[in-house]
């Protein structure tokens, strides 16, 4: 592992059993990922880029091959233990935004630090501190259905930076956004690489690899093309 690598996979296959039938999701992946890098990974509907997304933010471990984080070999471990390495590495930013329609943009952007046992005061003075970051501060007590798709997803990008993890993880970041808002949420998560995030972005939309430091093209489970800037 390179001193600046994050997140390496070394062979790494997932196979789903289907009654007697197995289907392969991923064949063979080897890819290496570094400290404040852009990584977009792009790929048609079915080619395995959401599997691997679940492999590379421990949401799953791989049937075979081996997975490191910082160093660390996370392939064979339990639920549990993927769970506190989420937890304080990684934010995840989803296409649906997934915040709770009860809570103020505030309230969701403390959610997660809840887990991590850090006490009230503190929870409300972080996320408002990011939701500020985001461009709404003026928006901390509305609630998601109060808030445009573009606002949604910067809630839901402040969430995501809660406990101040190494790594970002979008899933379809812009997909239920129009250009513009798909353009700001991009920008933001650049703004977060030069503060020293590690970005990466799963998508079907050929339109965001401009904003990649790597570009990885995947089909059928396996990586087609990988150009680097």
């Amino acid at each position: 592992m390179t001193k600046s690598e994050v997140i390496r996979l070394e062979n790494v296959w997932k196979i789903y059993k289907m009654g007697a039938e197995n289907i392969y999701a991923l064949k063979g992946i080897s890819l290496s990922i570094s400290k404040q890098e852009f990584v977009v990974i792009m790929g048609p509907s079915g080619s395995g880029k959401s599997t691997l997304m679940h492999i590379i933010g421990c949401l799953d471990v791989p049937t075979k091959g081996e997975v490191f984080l910082d160093g660390k070999n996370i392939s064979q471990l339990s639920e549990n233990e993927l769970a506190m390495i989420r937890g304080k590495k990684i934010g995840f930013v989803f296409q649906t935004f997934n915040l709770m329609p009860s809570l103020t943009a505030l309230e969701n952007v403390m959610l997660p630090m809840m887990f991590q046992d850090i006490d009230k005061i503190e929870r409300e003075k972080r996320a408002y501190k990011l939701l500020e970051m985001v461009g709404l501060a003026d928006r901390v007590q509305h609630k998601p259905s109060q808030l445009s798709g573009g606002q949604q997803q910067r809630v839901a990008i402040a969430r995501a930076l809660a406990n101040d993890p190494d790594i970002i993880l979008a899933d379809e970041p812009t997909g239920n956004l129009d250009s513009k808002a798909g353009e700001e949420v991009m920008n933001l998560l650049s703004k977060l690489k030069a503060k020293g995030k590690t970005i990466v972005v799963v998508t079907h939309n050929p339109e965001l690899s401009v904003y990649a430091d790597k570009l990885i093209h995947i089909k059928d489970g396996k990586i087609t093309e990988v150009i680097e800037r």
